[in-house]
């Protein structure tokens, strides 16, 4: 089974590809732009290189991989890089996946195709929706936001109109080993380690720390996905989440105790961003009627490991020079 995954060189691709090259049963092909970090574990990876806004070269991927089945990570994935640059993330997040899926139609190819959607595609619930369910109204604050619901109606009308087999998720916040800290609990994971390792004095800086977000290890997304490829309707979506709701500031206060030390928690006027989303907190049940999947990685274990592998970066960096006289 020839499986590509795009955006094989970021976060959750990287996990992807560790959970996929442990199957005997695959073929592991994938799709990276060029501009992701170099990641080893790839090493043993088929790897393209290709822009997805650019069609022809898409068409002549998807024709190279002939893929069964295709996982689809490719985005624009920050919120505040959305709003720098909305259109470069409609044409990232839409043009690419109608790009992708033109090319199977052209040659009436109908693998299982996952496109991974987001949970800031609900935006700003009401408290009467909460848990979110999929039925939910879509209420998008921000550019990223509504890409993606743009993108999950792509890929909604080809599952309907073309009859491609075609599933989608609504992904809420995920983390773990790997995050980049342009996420806020992998700069707080970051954070806590430079302090601990006397890099930084003890002030851990954060936006708004009091939103509420439903978090799940990304070893568990993975797994999500796979079973969602293996027994997902096409055209449903599926919210693939914890269930459980944590403040932003209760993630800052555990990393710390996990490092071991005492900080103030000051808010940084620049991690603020221009709309934010109070609660996030998704109802999984669907996934679990679906596929049988359930969380196996707790909160506490995750955040653990997002520590120790900043904690193991840092020790790979120089330490920063001393002011004079300091």
């Amino acid at each position: 089974m020839r499986v590509l995954v795009t955006g094989i060189g970021g976060f959750v691709g990287a996990h992807m590809a560790a959970y996929l090259g442990r199957r005997s049963e695959v073929e592991l092909v994938g799709i990276v732009k060029g501009t992701e970090p170099s990641r080893p574990e790839l090493g043993g990876v088929r790897v393209l290189t290709v822009d997805l806004e650019d069609a022809a070269a898409t068409d002549e991927a998807i024709a190279e991989a002939r893929p069964d089945r295709i996982v689809h990570l490719a985005a624009q994935s920050s919120v505040r890089v959305s709003w720098d640059d909305p259109v470069g993330t409609f044409r990232a997040n839409v043009h690419g996946l109608i790009h992708m899926l033109e090319a199977l139609r052209r040659r009436d190819w109908s693998p299982r195709v996952l496109v991974v959607g987001s949970a800031d595609e609900y935006g700003s619930a009401q408290d009467e929706d909460l848990p979110l369910g999929e039925d939910a109204p879509l209420r998008p604050t921000s550019p990223y936001a509504a890409s993606k619901v743009a993108q999950g109606f792509v890929a909604l009308q080809y599952a309907l109109s073309v009859r491609m087999h075609v599933i989608r998720t609504r992904t809420f916040p995920h983390t773990g080993p790997g995050r980049t800290e342009a996420f806020a609990e992998s700069s707080f994971a970051r954070q806590a380690a430079e302090i601990q390792a006397g890099r930084r004095p003890p002030v851990l800086s954060v936006g708004n720390a009091d939103v509420v977000r439903d978090f799940t290890d990304v070893r568990d997304v993975v797994r999500a996905y796979w079973k969602l490829l293996e027994r997902g309707e096409p055209g449903e979506v599926y919210n693939v989440c914890s269930g459980t709701g944590v403040p932003l500031r209760e993630i800052a206060a555990r990393l710390l105790a996990l490092a071991g030390v005492r900080a103030e928690v000051r808010v940084d006027p620049d991690r603020l961003r221009p709309a934010d989303i109070p609660v996030l907190v998704g109802d999984n049940s669907r996934l679990r009627r679906a596929t049988g999947w359930e969380p196996r990685i707790g909160l506490q274990q995750t955040l653990r490991d997002l520590l120790d592998y900043w904690r193991a970066r840092l020790a790979d960096e120089p330490a920063p020079a001393r002011a004079a006289g300091g």
